[in-house]
């Protein structure tokens, strides 16, 4: 049997001492993991309490904002909370219950982009991938500025001037976390997660349970409230303003979708866990975003300038306490620590969602692509920056980043609901349940799209136009990339045509490789045409060689870090590509081999591959292909990688002869 070459590094680069850098980075970052670990999916997934810090904090942290605007633009109707809150708890869960469902069909992330593309097809689910992009940067700008806000408005004012350097420290702080890997990431701030689940749970239930009395009074000034408001405004009158305060206490419900966006991050059995962190969550933010609008009720919160309506809450309910102003000051800290870690629900979902439309082309290949501590670096760079790039436009001003939310995440919600809705009806004669199932997705549906019109009507003019621009934008560069790939796809598919079954006649020749004879060394991905017409090239235009050993990355990404099953199934693609090349050398006359390597970085694995073969075959010529185009255009070196002319400056330097040869594609 042919050895297989693990990527743990060969002997000479173990006892590589790493330099200064290198331990630096790996201090900060942390070291690289192995996917060799037997254990290594159980030691990164996350159980349920952890998948509900990691991604229930967005959600969760919406209810410092959502039912505060909300409540707010009921003006003097505040009466109205009370139909508020009801409205608000029965609308988390019912899109949390139609998310529940869409975790039971796609076990793997039922995301927005997912769902949309395989129940309504590849214009929807960009549409909704480009969304939640855009969304998922807002997420993390808009929670850190918050953050910052809850922070510095406890902190004399001659200290603003800090607060935009510290918003930005803290986003450079969440891109270094989760380099070194998501569950490092929520391990960390699952204590700051803990502090607001305790204060305000003791808050909200102080706040019902000692002022219950006053409930009473509370549905008196209902009923008078009501019947003065039919006489004045009547009905729809009345009808409108709700539908106001709930369309812009929309908010409170964004970061349900990020259960099932991040279903790949949970433990086995992944669906049961997906779906009893989305109870955990649904239940929490129902509970704590109705909760507070009957709070505001019950004590007669009103507006304080500078001042949030939980702030003013907190300090009625424990300002006579002892310690009461401290135990205030920690509850509306854990507020504002907690929108930091709803900041990291972006850096958690946001490169899962590029990766997915990486894998479809959507998006440069390179974003599918994992880091040695298998974390989806490149995605997380580029949210941190695209956030940082949101924060400087916006000078840190949480008033515009409002104006901006929200929008993107009910194009997604109504969205995933139009698929469900449409795979229900498509689905009937197969499922005896499927009307019960149908009604709630249209349920979901209708108040998503409702609370999505009424959000934009509300916002576009005020500055809310930037995010559909935007969105709009990416969406278009979307098409452009997968334009192009699709043009490189067919000029490839050409090769394969004339050279997958090249036609070769013979004896196969089956005699062992001789250490001592020239060998050519060729690095090849699948058995496709590209790979066969480097073969042939090398042949010709190098007729010293006498043999071949055909050498091949096993490359893990995100695509198939799923779990043990896809790894193995990765390994037996990779070496069945390989015995046929094998095969067709030796029907040319050659005696041939293979030998391969498995990794997340293919430079780095194709170089330790390519180092030990050639201390196996001292004399001995590395080829690689490389696409080449009639005239070089600065994207193609991001859309393309650089990865022969890498893997070749690293062999020269050892000394390893590595030679490119060209493959022409005409686009």
């Amino acid at each position: 049997m042919e050895p297989l070459i693990d990527d743990t590094g060969s002997q000479d680069a173990q006892e590589e001492k790493p330099n200064f850098f290198k331990k630096a980075v790996r201090a900060v970052l942390g070291a690289p993991k192995s996917f060799r670990d037997p254990n290594i999916f159980h030691k990164m997934a996350l159980i349920p309490i952890l998948a509900w810090v990691g991604l229930g904090a967005d959600g969760l942290s919406s209810s410092a904002y959502g039912p505060e605007e909300a409540f707010r633009a009921l003006g003097s109707h505040t009466y109205l909370a009370l139909l508020l809150a009801l409205a608000t708890a029965l609308t988390v869960f019912i899109i949390s219950y139609a998310y529940s469902r869409i975790i039971e069909h796609f076990p793997y992330g039922g995301g927005g982009y997912i769902v949309a593309t395989h129940m309504l097809g590849e214009k929807a689910g960009v549409v909704s991938g480009s969304a939640l992009l855009v969304d998922y940067v807002l997420t993390i700008t808009v929670s850190i500025v918050s953050c910052a806000d809850a922070v510095f408005s406890f902190l004399p004012l001659h200290f603003q001037s800090l607060k935009f350097p510290f918003s930005l420290s803290l986003i450079i702080l969440l891109i270094i976390l989760n380099i070194r890997g998501v569950k490092e990431s929520i391990s960390i701030l699952a204590p700051i997660f803990v502090t607001f689940i305790l204060t305000h749970a003791i808050m909200l239930s102080y706040a019902i349970g000692a002022h219950y009395g006053n409930s009473g009074v509370m549905v008196s000034n209902f009923r008078t409230g009501l019947n003065h408001d039919l006489k004045t405004m009547g009905f729809f009158g009345i009808a409108a303003l709700l539908l106001h305060a709930y369309s812009l206490g929309g908010g409170t419900y964004t970061g349900i979708e990020a259960v099932s966006n991040g279903l790949q991050i949970m433990r086995e059995p992944r669906v049961q866990t997906g779906k009893r962190t989305m109870l955990y969550m649904a239940t929490s933010l129902a509970f704590t975003a109705g909760a507070l609008c009957v709070a505001y009720l019950l004590i007669g919160v009103r507006p304080e300038e500078g001042r949030t309506l939980n702030a003013v809450l907190a300090d009625s309910l424990f300002g006579h306490w002892p310690a009461g102003n401290l135990i205030s000051f920690i509850t509306i800290l854990s507020e504002g620590a907690l929108l930091l870690v709803a900041g990291q629900t972006g850096f958690v979902d946001g490169p899962r969602v590029m990766s997915n439309m990486a894998i479809d082309s959507w998006l440069p290949h390179r974003f599918a692509a994992l880091s040695e501590r298998l974390s989806m670096q490149n995605g997380v760079i580029l949210m941190g920056a695209a956030a940082i790039a949101v924060l400087f436009y916006t000078h840190g001003s949480l008033s515009t980043l409002v104006l901006m939310y929200s929008i993107n995440v009910f194009l997604t919600f109504s969205l995933s609901e139009l698929g469900m809705s449409h795979f229900y009806i498509s689905h009937r004669h197969e499922d005896n349940q499927w009307l019960r199932h149908l009604s709630i997705h249209l349920i979901g549906l209708v108040l998503c799209a409702t609370i999505l019109t009424v959000t934009t009507i509300e916002k576009f003019a005020e500055g809310g136009w930037i995010t559909l621009l935007v969105t709009a934008i990416v969406i278009g560069g979307c098409y452009w990339v997968r334009g192009h790939y699709r043009k490189v796809h067919q000029g490839i598919l050409k090769l394969d045509e004339m050279l997958v079954n090249l036609p070769v006649f013979g004896p196969e020749n089956t005699a062992s490789l001789n250490h001592d004879d020239m060998t050519a060394i060729q690095l090849v991905s699948g058995y496709n045409g590209f790979g066969v017409h480097t073969l042939l090239s090398a042949l010709t235009n190098f007729p010293q060689t006498k043999q071949v050993v055909f050498a091949s990355v096993a490359v893990i990404d995100s695509g198939s870090f799923k779990g043990a099953h896809e790894l193995n199934a990765l390994e037996e693609s990779v070496k069945e590509s390989l015995q046929k090349y094998v095969e067709l050398a030796r029907k040319l006359g050659f005696p041939a081999d293979y030998r391969m390597n498995v990794g997340t970085d293919v430079v780095e694995s194709a170089e330790r591959l390519c180092k030990d073969i050639a201390k196996e075959f001292p004399r001995s010529t590395v080829f690689t292909g490389q696409l080449t185009f009639r005239l070089e255009k600065f994207y193609h070196k991001m859309l393309h990688n650089e990865t022969a002319f890498a893997i070749q400056r690293r062999l020269q330097w050892s000394g390893i002869t590595t030679v490119i040869l060209p493959i022409r594609v005409k686009i």
